[in-house]
Parts: C-alpha cells; sequence; structure tokens
C-alpha cells in the first residue's frame, strides 16, 4: 500500500535531517509550507532554539496584496533581514522534505536575496 503524503514528507524529511543540520556558525533555515501560509526559522541545532523566524502571517507580509509565490519571496526576505541584523551571514537549508520548487524555490531565492548564503 502506498504511503499517505504526510507519511512520505517525513521520510524525505529524516532523510535531508540527517544530512542538514544546524549549528551556531551556520543555522539551519527550515521551512514549513502549509496550503496558505509558509513559514521560515533559522534554527541553532546544537542548543535546540529558534534564533529568527518570519512568517506570511506577519502584519507588514500579510498587508500585501500578492500570490502566495510572492510572498513567499516577501518571507524569505524578511527572514534574511532578521538574520543580518543578529549578525547570522551563513546557513543550511532545509526544505522540509517539500520539493525545490514553486513557494520553497521562492523563499530561498527571496533569502538569498536579502544577503543570507547559502
Amino acid at each position: 500500500m502506498a504511503l499517505s503524503k504526510i507519511k512520505r514528507r517525513e521520510r524525505i524529511k529524516s532523510r535531508i535531517r540527517k544530512v542538514v543540520n544546524g549549528t551556531a556558525t551556520q543555522p539551519r533555515l527550515a521551512v514549513f509550507r502549509s496550503n496558505n501560509e509558509i513559514y521560515a526559522q533559522i534554527i541553532d541545532d546544537t542548543k535546540g532554539t529558534t534564533l529568527v523566524a518570519a512568517s506570511s502571517r506577519d502584519k507588514e507580509i500579510s498587508a500585501v496584496k500578492a500570490t502566495k509565490t510572492e510572498k513567499a519571496a516577501l518571507v524569505g526576505k524578511a527572514v534574511a533581514e532578521k538574520a543580518l541584523k543578529q549578525g547570522i551571514e551563513k546557513i543550511s537549508f532545509d526544505r522540509g522534505g517539500y520539493l525545490y520548487h514553486g513557494r520553497v524555490k521562492s523563499l530561498a531565492e527571496g533569502a538569498r536575496e536579502g544577503g543570507l548564503k547559502f
């Protein structure tokens, strides 16, 4: 019997997390995508803390009238801006089991435009 979408994504996510982990010098940019929103966190896995977070539900982003893909780019730029204020420049990207396509790709490109290196 085939795996459900959620189980399949969890399997992919665990394979990615074997390789991608966040340290104090190079934290992890984790992405969560729901049907309507997108969330991004920069995480230090050694301490288990979230250093920076941004989402499409933030007031300045949700007020903008745009498509979900365009909002994902804005979230990427917002998380990059917040990270640079905290002195974080280099990160590792965790796509969270999603394909690097559409909103996830748009968020990553927005973060790169914002000044993050990965």
